[in-house]
C-alpha cells in the first residue's frame, strides 16, 4: 500500500512539475523574473498559492495578507517528520540568515498538513529551534487542507492507525512575494546559499532592495 502511495505521489509531482515548465516557456517573454529563474517556472503559473486562514503559533488565527508582508518561503511538513522537514525547513532558514546579511528581510514559514498533533505551542518549539523568523502555522484539518490544495500540495498518511503515524508529501518550497503571489519554488537538493541568491535576485527584480 505504501508504494502505491509512493507511486501517486511520484505522479502527482511530475503533472505539477510539467505544469510548472508548461507555463515557464510559455509566459518567458513577458516575464519580468526571467534572469532568476533556472529556466522552469515564469509568473503565469500562478493558479499556486492563494488565500488561506491558519492559526500561528499564539493560537491567533490569521489570514495570507497578515502572513505573506514581505518576500515569504512557504513549505509544508510536519514536525514529527523524521528526516526531510527538519532539513528542509533548517535550509530554508539558513537562507533567510544568509539574506538577512545582505540586508533582505526574507521570512521562512512553515505550515503543517498534521494539525492533530501540530498544535500552536508544537509548532512553536519546532521553529524557534530553527530561527526566530521563522513562522509556524497549524489550524484545524479543513483549513490545513484548504492551505495545501491552494499551493498545490500533495499529502496523505502512511497508516492512519498506527500511534506514529508518518505522511507521504510534496516538499518543495514556495518564494511568495507580495504584490505579485507565487513567483517561484525550489527543490531539496538547492544549497542555502543558491536559495539566497535566486531570492535576492526576485526581490531585486520586484523593486526590492
Amino acid at each position: 500500500m505504501t508504494r502505491i502511495y509512493a507511486t501517486a505521489a511520484a505522479a502527482f509531482i511530475a503533472v505539477l512539475v510539467a505544469g510548472m515548465v508548461y507555463f515557464g516557456f510559455a509566459g518567458q517573454r513577458d516575464d519580468p523574473f526571467a534572469r532568476c529563474r533556472d529556466g522552469q517556472v515564469a509568473a503565469g503559473a500562478a493558479s499556486i498559492g492563494g488565500p488561506f486562514t491558519l492559526v500561528n503559533e499564539d493560537g491567533r488565527t490569521v489570514t495570507d495578507a497578515e502572513v505573506i508582508t514581505r518576500p515569504t518561503l512557504i513549505y509544508f511538513g510536519y514536525t514529527f517528520c523524521p528526516d526531510l522537514c527538519p532539513v528542509d525547513n533548517a535550509r530554508n532558514a539558513e537562507a533567510a540568515d544568509l539574506l538577512a546579511r545582505k540586508g533582505f528581510d526574507v521570512t521562512p514559514v512553515f505550515i503543517t498538513i498534521d494539525p492533530k498533533r501540530d498544535t500552536p505551542d508544537v509548532m512553536r518549539q519546532f521553529t524557534s529551534a530553527l530561527s526566530t523568523r521563522m513562522i509556524g502555522l497549524t489550524g484545524t484539518e479543513a483549513q490545513v487542507a484548504a492551505a495545501a490544495r491552494a499551493y498545490k500540495v500533495y499529502y496523505r498518511v502512511q497508516d492512519p492507525t498506527q500511534a506514529n503515524y508518518l505522511f507521504d508529501h510534496s516538499t518543495f518550497t514556495y518564494l511568495m512575494l507580495p504584490g505579485h503571489g507565487f513567483v517561484d519554488f525550489f527543490r531539496r537538493d538547492v544549497t542555502p546559499a543558491r536559495m539566497a541568491d535566486r531570492v535576492a535576485c526576485y526581490v531585486k527584480a520586484a523593486g526590492g532592495v
